[in-house]
């Protein structure tokens, strides 16, 4: 398993922030993975899944938002995220140019993922999948953080535990049938950070990520 840093430029007045490429014994498909609003790109879930993602030949391009890049506790405005998802797409296409690439997140880094691909159509991306979607907040149970997604004509993979907090299952389940190209993988029994007990539900992410993968390339 080959690990790299990188530095990926946002803009001008923001400036660099890291990134890091795993990638293992050859590169089929490339993935950008987009951290949530809670932890950066080196906590533990965030390596574990990239490093399983890595012995499906998926390698992936982790990266900080600037807000946590800087130690801030508050998440990036929109407009912040969707450059910096703008750069992470940059950097792993111009790096893996002849691959199939997707772009995917865990939870705030899966919807504003989703939110610039909503308005980037014509970014050079094959797909997205959500490590779990946040529909909601905590116990205020709606679906406007998902009409953005109907304005996405790409496929897309919905990764969701059954007792998610951030995505009450009757209505997950109907927005995603609302989707023309979307695809809702359950996860029984997990929460929103995917824990199910003692299970380990990370070799099940990565084996349904690249399940769903196999059939778009």
């Amino acid at each position: 398993m080959k690990v790299k840093p990188v530095q990926l430029h946002v803009s001008e007045s923001i400036g660099n922030i890291s990134g890091e490429i795993i990638e293992g014994e050859k590169t089929e498909v490339v993935l950008t993975l987009a951290h949530g609003a809670g932890a950066g790109m080196n906590h533990s879930f965030m390596i574990a899944l990239a490093e399983a993602l890595a012995h499906h030949h998926i390698t992936t391009l982790r990266f900080n938002f600037p807000f946590m890049e800087k130690k801030k506790g508050r998440p990036d405005v929109p407009a912040v995220a969707h450059r910096t998802i703008e750069s992470a797409i940059t950097l792993a296409h111009a790096t893996f140019p002849n691959k199939p690439l997707f772009v995917s997140g865990k939870s705030f880094g899966g919807r504003m993922s989703s939110q610039y691909l909503a308005k980037s159509p014509d970014a050079p991306v094959k797909g997205i999948i959500f490590y779990g979607f946040p529909l909601h907040p905590a116990g205020k149970p709606s679906i406007e953080r998902a009409e953005h997604l109907k304005e996405i004509s790409l496929p897309m993979l919905f990764l969701q535990g059954t007792r998610d907090e951030l995505a009450q299952w009757d209505l997950i389940n109907s927005v995603t049938d609302s989707l023309s190209f979307a695809t809702l993988q359950k996860l029984e029994g997990a929460d929103h950070a995917f824990k199910a007990g003692k299970k380990n539900l990370i070799p099940d992410l990565a084996q349904y990520t690249k399940a769903w993968i196999a059939t778009r390339i």
